[in-house]
């Protein structure tokens, strides 16, 4: 029996990853064991990679109920595409579908709720009072910025992605991430100065 074609696009409904094997076979047995192998490896992807989509997904819209969908959201369309995605770079696809619908979401809503909690965030020698001021004035900056800006400080400088990882995440040009991250530095080293908060921001790259 001949593959029933690629998956769908990301977003769009379709049957589940099981249908789209590269050879689908007509012994049942061949067919459950399949199915239970691809939905094993999106368990084990989920179970490794939630936290970081949910914790990227905070600091892009900075409300943790808001990135909780957010993130439920990218891994469902993740899920419908998981041929596609496990074939390169899973954590960078569903990355790439989180800030899509972030950016969907944006234009919708154009107001910012900024609250503190921020998911399984990093252990530190400081006391839990300072590391919670500190997030509330990270907050508070990043919402200065444009929705443009604050994703690209969030992919370079607080996810750690590289400048190309980050231009394919946002589908724009490494040099369009270099100038937009440029200036978002600027001004968000110019917010925390005015907030008093003496938290570290990293240069821009000539």
């Amino acid at each position: 029996m001949a593959s029933t074609g690629p998956p769908p696009p990301a977003g769009t409904d379709g049957p589940g990853p099981e249908t789209w094997t590269t050879a689908v076979h007509d012994d049942p047995v061949q067919l459950v064991g399949a199915r239970r192998s691809a939905d094993e490896e999106f368990t084990e992807f989920v179970a490794a990679r939630q936290k970081d989509l949910l914790r990227t997904a905070w600091l892009l819209v900075g409300d943790a109920h808001r990135a909780e969908e957010l993130t439920q959201q990218a891994l469902v369309r993740t899920y419908a595409a998981w041929p596609r995605a496990r074939a390169g770079d899973p954590l960078a696809y569903s990355r790439r579908v989180l800030v899509n619908l972030r950016t969907d979401s944006w234009r919708r809503r154009r107001r910012e709720v900024l609250v503190r909690e921020v998911p399984e965030a990093p252990a530190t020698d400081r006391s839990a009072a300072d590391a919670h001021a500190d997030r509330d004035r990270l907050l508070r900056a990043l919402g200065t910025l444009t929705a443009r800006q604050r994703r690209a400080v969030v992919l370079r400088h607080l996810v750690g992605l590289s400048e190309a990882e980050a231009a394919e995440a946002l589908g724009v040009s490494v040099g369009t991430v270099k100038s937009t991250t440029s200036r978002a530095l600027a001004l968000l080293r110019d917010a925390l100065a005015r907030d008093g908060a003496d938290l570290p921001v990293p240069r821009s790259q000539p």
